[in-house]
């Protein structure tokens, strides 16, 4: 190929990503991944709310993602995780040797999870990271479960709340499948990402908080503790960050996950990075 042809390749691909598929493809450097598209959705705050003392349904607010961010299509695998424990980048996680490759790695906790991140970011030279709870939420679509209890609150009874949020969690347990599943078993949502809200509860980056609000509903004080963090799943739990299995204990707030796993996020890259992306993405074919 030609010099010049060289540079006519390199402009279409500057000036036409649109071009592009929003579906990343199956990359030699890391995990494949879908392209989440820009939008608004309202929220549902993390975190616990009190509410003159009373706990009650988190607020929702309106989040808006300017722009596009690429998830994992499905959650990181056994096989994939074993990789970074050969390196000596990421210990062994619960429960390893039980289950087969292909299946999604559970036993996991937060740190075993950043580890990974971290060293899938230094063997593939992009940023790889735990998703936010707000980017967990949006990516899931239609899969997300709302997780208020909707039970308004009663000064008079408070354990009337504590009653519907135990009979709420037992209910989704009941549904919950007691098998690690395989991929793709709970399908995909909108984007095309596969088996949100199944029976793996995914580790997001975000801080577990406490928000304290006035009887006008307007937030007085917050208190944020990084030693627990988000589990997203079919409800969200409050994990601390050392915690591999949360059915043994260590789940700060609210029922316990059946396993814990993650995916991540990878960065999109900007400037002459963001270049080297598109042409891998063109040369590397569809998956």
């Amino acid at each position: 190929m030609s010099a010049s042809t060289c540079i006519k390749a390199l402009m279409i691909l500057l000036c036409v990503p649109a071009m592009l598929p929003d579906i990343a493809r199956a990359e030699a450097n890391g995990p494949t991944t879908v392209t989440i598209p820009a939008g608004r959705f309202d929220y549902r705050s993390s975190g616990e709310f009190l509410e003159n003392g009373y706990p009650v349904d988190a607020t929702i607010e309106e989040v808006v993602f300017e722009e596009p961010f690429e998830i994992m299509r499905f959650q990181v695998s056994v096989g994939q995780y074993e990789q970074c424990v050969a390196a000596n980048a990421c210990r062994e996680r619960l429960g390893a040797g039980r289950q087969p490759g292909h299946l999604p790695a559970t036993g996991i906790s937060f740190r075993d999870a950043s580890d990974y991140a971290n060293w899938l970011s230094e063997v593939t030279g992009e940023k790889w990271r735990l998703p936010t709870d707000e980017e967990w939420a949006y990516a899931a679509g239609d899969r997300f479960i709302d997780d208020a209890i909707g039970v308004e609150k009663d000064t008079a009874n408070p354990a009337r709340r504590w009653i519907a949020r135990y009979s709420k969690y037992a209910s989704l347990g009941s549904q919950t499948d007691p098998e690690i599943s395989k991929p793709g078993a709970y399908g995909a949502n909108q984007f095309g990402v596969h088996d949100m809200s199944g029976n793996i509860w995914e580790w997001t980056d975000t801080c577990y908080s406490r928000k304290r609000l006035d009887g006008e509903g307007k937030l007085m004080s917050e208190t944020e503790n990084c030693g627990v963090r988000i589990a997203a799943g079919q409800h969200r739990a409050y994990i601390s960050f050392f915690i591999q299995d949360a059915k043994g204990g260590g789940c700060s707030v609210g029922a316990p996950p059946e396993y814990l796993g993650f995916r991540l996020v990878r960065e999109r890259p900007v400037g002459i990075k963001a270049v080297l992306h598109r042409i891998r993405q063109v040369f590397s074919g569809p998956e």
